[in-house]
């Protein structure tokens, strides 16, 4: 079966369509969830004893200790208040404030 030239060029502006609608596709999804998930394998990287978290449950602690997948997240002034959980379930990193001392 031939095609003739009005049928190429209409199977041509078809797959300029698809093209088209993939990259959008691309830019508007697929690409900020790479760039968040990147962020997100940043901050758990940096993350070290003593850095305040936020926990996506909206708690405020202290990391006590790193683990693997884990960490220990103090909660409060109660020394008894630790809790083991993911390092996904951080959501926000707050490094300590240096003094001037242990800036140099």
């Amino acid at each position: 079966m031939l095609l003739s030239a009005g049928n190429q060029g209409q199977l041509m502006m078809i797959v300029f369509y698809i093209v088209i609608f993939g990259g959008i596709l691309y830019f508007m999804t697929i690409r900020p969830q790479r760039k968040q998930q990147k962020a997100a394998e940043e901050l758990h990287a940096s993350m070290q004893p003593g850095d305040s978290v936020l926990t996506t449950s909206g708690f405020y602690g202290v990391i006590i200790d790193i683990m693997d997948n884990t960490v220990i997240v103090e909660f409060g002034n109660n020394r008894n208040c630790r809790i083991p959980m993911q390092k996904d379930s951080i959501a926000a990193v707050e490094k300590p404030n240096l003094t001037k001392t242990e800036e140099e």
